[in-house]
């Protein structure tokens, strides 16, 4: 039996699957869930282009999820801290400014989100919603690695399992549009190439974000099958809604919530409230990753420094501050309308201080063996 880092037993599930389950839980979020991006980036490249965006999409996330688990495995680093000072020496400060501001979006946009289907599914306040959320994300958080990686297996049957009857319900209900959508082609207005380019970039920050998981890859071989399957894992949803949505294109393009335009079409309000539930549970272990990352930098910072590990308590008091900052706090002074209005600069900032320098210097690196963490207080 091939044992973690942590001398806990790693199975194949650990070592190969459960990496993807990660990326796929940071990357969905809500605009995935409900459609929204998928119809932002992929549907104005027509019905093949946007496919062809998605396979592009699918293929960036692979390579970088690949050489991010190799860089990882090389350098010891289980966290982004360690990571960024074994790829940019003093200059990992950079990644975590743009790390911090990118959270207090994502978190107070998730918060957001939970309240709305809180209001629209059973009737409440958007406030209970959203302090659901909250606590779920704490909970999770506060048990550290083992009850992330479960809440990432568990809700990850539940997301494929809930996309997988949508197309089925699809295909029954309206499959007949989508045989006629795809018999021809329908270039659209706007590239594949740059559709898939730039999907992938704005998500791929979450390779970098799951790095706990990778203390399961015992191999070099482990770390790049893992990195392989992520791609795919994390596209897999996303594909089956966009089939669905070129049924009602160029319709649905302009819808603010898709999911909710293509459900109404199904006319399945039993299914209806199933999925919002998998949305919830979308933005819970989106944002569990997330403030997990942060959880696991600061503990690895206090084991140096302390010699001793964090206590669940301290985790769940770092992550209660940290959601109560941006889910309850973030939008009311104007600080989410701020990030947002920059979020362009801010992927392409993720960009330059991560997937760039990794995928020039940090091959390089790899290449030469010249790889070893380096410790800067």
């Amino acid at each position: 039996m091939k044992l973690s880092l942590d001398g806990t037993p790693s199975s194949w599930f650990k070592r190969i699957v459960l990496p993807g389950f990660a990326f796929k839980a940071v990357v969905i979020g809500g605009g995935y869930a409900t459609g929204r991006e998928i119809a932002e980036f992929f549907l104005p490249a027509g019905n093949w282009g946007g496919l062809a965006a998605m396979l592009l999409a699918t293929a960036i996330w692979s390579g970088v999820c690949i050489a991010t688990f190799l860089f990882a495995r090389a350098t010891g680093a289980r966290e982004y801290r360690t990571f960024f000072q074994a790829l940019l020496g003093r200059g990992w400060i950079a990644f975590e400014i743009a790390y911090a501001l990118f959270v207090v979006l994502i978190l107070a946009v998730f918060g957001a989100a939970a309240g709305a289907i809180a209001q629209a599914t059973i009737g409440i306040a958007p406030i209970w919603g959203t302090l659901a959320l909250m606590v779920g994300i704490a909970g999770f958080a506060a048990f550290g690695n083992t009850s992330v990686e479960r809440l990432f297996a568990a809700v990850s049957i539940l997301l494929y399992i809930v996309y997988a009857l949508f197309f089925v319900l699809a295909l029954t209900h309206f499959g007949d549009r989508i045989s006629s959508a795809f018999a021809v082609f329908h270039p659209g207005n706007g590239s594949w190439v740059a559709g898939g380019v730039t999907y992938a970039a704005y998500n791929i920050v979450g390779a970098v974000i799951i790095l706990p998981v990778t203390r399961h890859l015992t191999s070099n071989r482990d770390a790049v099958m893992a990195g392989m399957l992520a791609g795919p894992l994390a596209m897999l949803p996303a594909l089956l809604f966009f089939i669905s949505m070129v049924a009602f294109m160029p319709e649905v393009a302009g819808q603010t919530l898709p999911s909710d335009f293509l459900l109404n079409k199904l006319g399945q309000p039993a299914f209806h409230i199933l999925f919002q539930l998998m949305i919830f549970c979308a933005l819970l272990e989106s944002g569990t990753g997330a403030v997990h990352a942060i959880n696991e930098r600061i503990a690895a910072v206090w084991a140096r420094r302390h010699g001793t590990t964090t206590s669940r308590q301290a985790r769940g008091a770092v992550a209660l501050v940290l959601l109560i900052i941006c889910m309850l706090i973030a939008d009311r002074v104007g600080l989410v309308a701020l990030i947002a209005d920059g979020y362009r600069a801010l992927a392409y900032l993720i960009l330059a201080v991560y997937v760039v320098p990794l995928m020039t210097y940090g091959i390089w690196l790899l290449a030469k063996h010249d790889l070893r963490p380096r410790e800067i207080a």
